[in-house]
């Protein structure tokens, strides 16, 4: 079952200083930012300058940004993960042709950071886990590419309706219902925050970075297999009006800096 399968509609989680510097870092192009920006981001935040400096010491030693020149930029790992981000902003192409992808993890011996590799891989592309190394989606989305211990085809699924197999996949009434949430939250401080003043940026960020993160899990579901009142296209557009305004306000905060 999807990560859906359990939403509670429960409040926005606070940002750590590793969360917010990937996190600004994740939704910046280019993926750079300078350190003085960031830790004066973190003050802002009610994180010590000092915390902020010690989590992007210990993120370079981890591999997910790299340090030149006083400023830091993610690496091509956290740059995927981006690339996955940024389509989770995009509506699914249409038209869907009935057909699925399937990739099957022919190992069974492998190590546990490739198994790790593997599903980040699946996650990256959209791909539901049918069951332990078995990976399905409709092809509405392109296969990733084939490495040499996957078994993979692209075909009409046979045997089992299209909505019983996103049903056993993703949790299409909780994915539904987190984006209702989410859409209220938006239209909320829309209307409560003061959009001219920087002390807002952390309510903001703390919601657009919750829906980036629902919108980096939504499957991409073709037409066909998703309600007709299906939420995420409202929830794409009030995202992208509510995105503009909050980065005009913190990049109006970061040119101070």
């Amino acid at each position: 079952m999807s990560k859906f399968g359990d939403v509670d509609g429960s409040d926005l989680r606070p940002l750590s200083a590793r969360s917010l510097a990937l996190s600004v870092l994740l939704g910046s192009h280019p993926p750079e930012m300078p350190a003085r920006a960031l830790v004066d981001l973190a003050v802002l935040f009610g994180i010590a300058g000092g915390t902020m400096r010690t989590a992007l010491s210990r993120s370079v030693v981890a591999g997910e940004v790299t340090s030149r020149d006083g400023s830091y930029r993610l690496t091509r790992r956290l740059l995927d993960r981006q690339h996955a981000q940024d389509i989770g902003r995009r509506p699914p192409p249409e038209p869907w042709d009935e057909r699925w992808h399937m990739v099957v993890a022919a190992d069974d011996q492998r190590e546990l950071a490739e198994r790790r590799r593997f599903r980040l891989t699946m996650d990256n592309h959209r791909f539901g886990e049918l069951r332990p190394d078995i990976w399905m989606r409709p092809a509405n989305l392109p296969m990733p590419t084939v490495e040499p211990d996957w078994i993979a085809t692209t075909a009409r699924a046979e045997g089992v309706a299209a909505e019983q197999l996103v049903d056993r996949m993703w949790n299409r009434n909780a994915i539904d219902v987190e984006a209702r949430r989410l859409l209220a939250e938006m239209d909320r401080l829309r209307s409560e925050c003061d959009w001219e003043d920087v002390r807002s940026i952390p309510e903001l960020f703390l919601l657009s970075a919750t829906v980036v993160r629902f919108l980096r899990s939504d499957p991409l579901l073709p037409a066909e297999l998703v309600p007709d009142d299906w939420p995420i296209s409202e929830l794409r557009s009030t995202y992208d009006r509510f995105e503009r305004d909050h980065q005009r306000l913190l990049q109006q905060f970061l040119r101070r800096r």
